[in-house]
């Protein structure tokens, strides 16, 4: 049976969105923004020859430095002042939800509410800063090191150099987390997943060019290319179904004395979903395990026994590679899970406001139960991350398939569309309720 929530978002009237101005100054805000990041991922890092680095970056390419390209929408491979983009502030983001999970201070400081958040987000904010200087001064070492065919990377390598890189750099990562808030309290969705959403679209025409410019010179036959996008299609929308899945877990609330009436009971469901960790267990794996293979790229060892072990075994379409992937991604799925979704302090909520679960007692019981169905719950979300994630990995293996077209990107497109779509819907039936407020007062007045 559908809920009132349910039955109210069916019956939307869609044409109200020419009428909800408030929503359309809201969108636009979101395109704005985003044109204005679009445009700063074009303007190159000062010192640096772009036709070097360009040759220097296809060599090097691969692994992570791939993935954190596709994160930046190709500023990474242009070297411009985004290079970095939005990643330091994801990265200071997850070690701060650790801390306050981890740290009794820190978890104080989350139950203060509206006080506390503005709080963690201000050591959030400075955490970013420290990430992005030491990355960036590593980025400016490296970068003073790397030969092409033409000469060095670095037109004038020394400390001014390294210097006006970490300023530059840093302050693009700097505007870019300003610019994602701004989104997210001005406009629509969440900002900083729409800037990375925004930087993977970017690149997804070129990866589609690339892919059937293999086809055309033989790699792919016409039923090969047509299968492959096919699948495409496929697990777009398997990621749609799983995505929306939830296990919705009643919960009833008793009668109530409300003045000299008796409120009738309510009931009410708690929704968990399926992959309540997103995407943030394939970011981790994928990261943890293509580490290795970058360092050796970039600080160039010399070959050893150990470092071709390394190469062989964790390159794209090994068993071990496959492997070691699909682990770490269940073992992220169960541990950020259970950062996200702290089963005590629900059965705490219910409790204190009169609510419990059929059959269950309230307080530990309620705990004990929550935890029963999300670990359960979590089994079949990560077994649905490890599959999505390692199909494309077979793909690559087999066809040489865009990195673009990775489960990782698809994963984030999805989402992320999903949820910005979620609150136009939200904004659209806040507009049609006040449109029926208006109208039911002004009815009122005429018959007085």
């Amino acid at each position: 049976m559908a809920s009132a929530a349910e039955q109210m978002a069916r019956n939307v009237n869609w044409g109200a969105f020419s009428k909800a101005k408030e929503l359309k100054r809201r969108l636009l805000f979101v395109l704005g923004a985003l044109l204005v990041y679009r445009l700063g991922t074009y303007i190159p890092v000062p010192g640096i020859d772009p036709h070097v680095w360009r040759d220097i970056f296809s060599q090097k390419g691969g692994g992570i430095l791939d993935m954190f390209n596709m994160f930046s929408g190709g500023a990474l491979q242009r070297m411009t002042i985004f290079a970095l983009n939005i990643m330091p502030y994801i990265s200071a983001s997850i070690i701060m939800q650790l801390a306050s999970s981890m740290s009794p201070q820190m978890a104080a400081l989350k139950k203060e509410g509206e006080t506390g958040r503005q709080k963690i987000n201000q050591y959030t904010r400075y955490l970013t800063v420290l990430l992005a200087s030491i990355q960036a001064y590593g980025l400016a070492v490296g970068l003073e090191s790397m030969q092409g065919a033409t000469g060095s990377a670095v037109i004038d390598p020394g400390v001014f150099f390294r210097i006006s890189t970490v300023i530059t750099i840093v302050g693009g990562t700097v505007f870019l987390m300003w610019l994602g808030e701004q989104i997210t309290s001005r406009g629509i969705g969440n900002g900083i997943s729409l800037i990375i959403f925004a930087g993977i679209v970017a690149e997804l025409p070129r990866a589609i060019a690339s892919t059937l410019e293999l086809g055309r010179q033989g790699q792919f036959n016409f039923l090969e290319l047509l299968a492959l996008f096919a699948m495409v299609v496929g697990v777009i929308a398997f990621i749609v179904f799983i995505e929306r899945a939830q296990r919705r877990v009643i919960v009833q609330y008793p009668k109530r004395q409300v003045g000299n009436k008796m409120a009738q009971g309510q009931t009410n469901h708690m929704p968990l979903k399926l992959n309540t960790s997103g995407v943030i267990p394939p970011i981790f794996a994928s990261a943890l395990l293509l580490l290795p293979l970058t360092v050796i790229g970039f600080i160039q060892i010399q070959d050893s026994e150990w470092t071709g072990f390394i190469q062989q075994h964790l390159s794209h379409g090994q068993p071990s590679y496959m492997l070691f992937y699909g682990a770490l991604i269940a073992f992220f799925a169960f541990f950020y899970t259970a950062i996200v979704f702290n089963p005590q302090e629900n059965a705490e909520t219910l409790r204190k406001y009169g609510g419990f679960i059929p059959g269950i007692r309230p307080g530990k019981n309620t705990a004990d139960y929550l935890d029963y169905v999300l670990t359960r719950i979590t089994v079949i979300g990560a077994a649905y991350l490890v599959f999505v994630c390692l199909l494309p990995e077979f793909m690559i293996a087999q066809y040489n398939m865009p990195f673009y077209f990775g489960g990782t990107s698809l994963l984030i497109v999805v989402t992320v569309t999903l949820d910005t779509v979620q609150q136009i819907h939200s904004h659209l039936i806040a507009h049609q309720y006040e449109g029926l407020m208006k109208k039911a007062k002004l009815s009122g007045r005429k018959k007085r």
